[in-house]
C-alpha cells in the first residue's frame, strides 16, 4: 500500500547506449517511469531486456545515454560520483542476486560495514545493525561468517545490510535467483512484509511468480517499456 502519494522516482524520455568495436547496442530506449513513495514495483521481462540496465541506473551505478532521472524531486544526471556515492550510501539499498556478502566478515561485520563509510558513532551503528538483523529474523546469527549460513540466510543478512541505512528506496535484482524456491518464498515474503511496513521496493525480476507479489509490474521488452499492469491482489 502506498503510504505518501509523493513521486520518489521519476524517469523521463531515459535511453542507454553502449558502445563496442564502432557497434551501438541500444539497451534502453525512451524509459518513462515513475515509482511512487511507499510503492512495490516489479520490472519484469527476459533474459537481456534492459532490466539490469535500469536498475543500475536506479541505482546511480550508471547514467542514461540522454534522458533524465530525478530522485526524491532531485535531478541526478549532473551530479559529481563522490556526490553519486554518497547517494548511494544514504539513500540506496541495494539487494543483489548474488548476495555480495564479504566473506571473512561476520554477519555483524558485514551489515555496519556501509554505515563505517557515514562516520556514524558506534552507537548509532550498534542500533541500526541490530534493529535490521531483527527485522529479518538473523540476529541470532550475527556472530557467524557467510560461509556457515545457508543461501536463504546470507540473502537475509543482505536485506538487513541495505535495510540498516534507512534508505529512500530497496532495489533488488532477481533476490531469489540463486535460492531454491523454500528459499526464495521466504525472502519474498520477507520484502513483502518490509512494504507493507511503508518500504518502497523496486525488484527485478523473470518470474512472472514474485512479480505478483508487488502492487505494480512494469513489463520491459527490447530496451522499453511495453506494459504497465497493476496486481488487483498482490500476493498475500
Amino acid at each position: 500500500m502506498t503510504t505518501e502519494n509523493s513521486s520518489l522516482i521519476k524517469l523521463d524520455s531515459v535511453t542507454k547506449v553502449f558502445l563496442t568495436d564502432e557497434v551501438e547496442t541500444h539497451a534502453l530506449a525512451g524509459i518513462h517511469m515513475e515509482i511512487m513513495k511507499g510503492e512495490f514495483v516489479s520490472i519484469a521481462g527476459p533474459s537481456g531486456c534492459g532490466k539490469s540496465t535500469l536498475l543500475s541506473i536506479l541505482g546511480l551505478l550508471d547514467t542514461p545515454t540522454d534522458g533524465t532521472y530525478n530522485l526524491n524531486g532531485r535531478p541526478v544526471h549532473g551530479l559529481t560520483l563522490p556526490e553519486r556515492a554518497r547517494i548511494r550510501n544514504r539513500e540506496i539499498g541495494f539487494i543483489f542476486q548474488s548476495f555480495n556478502l564479504i566473506g571473512d566478515l561476520t554477519v555483524y561485520e558485514n551489515v555496519e560495514l556501509p554505515l563505517t563509510y557515514r562516520g556514524l558513532p558506534t552507537s548509532e551503528r550498534k542500533q541500526r545493525v541490530t534493529e535490521a538483523l531483527e527485522k529479518v529474523g538473523m540476529g541470532h546469527r550475527a556472530k557467524h561468517l557467510p560461509s556457515q549460513l545457508s543461501g536463504g540466510q546470507q540473502q537475509r543478512v543482505a536485506v538487513a545490510r541495505a535495510l540498516a541505512g534507512s534508505p529512500a528506496v530497496l532495489l533488488a535484482d532477481e533476490p531469489t535467483g540463486n535460492l531454491d524456491s523454500k528459499n526464495g518464498d521466504a525472502v519474498m515474503d520477507l520484502l513483502h512484509n518490509l512494504h507493507k511496513a511503508g518500504s518502497t521496493i523496486v525488484m527485478v525480476t523473470h518470474d512472472a511468480r514474485f512479480a505478483r507479489h508487488s502492487e505494480r509490474t512494469i513489463h520491459v521488452f527490447d530496451g522499453r517499456v511495453v506494459q504497465e499492469q497493476v496486481e488487483s491482489d498482490p500476493t498475500r
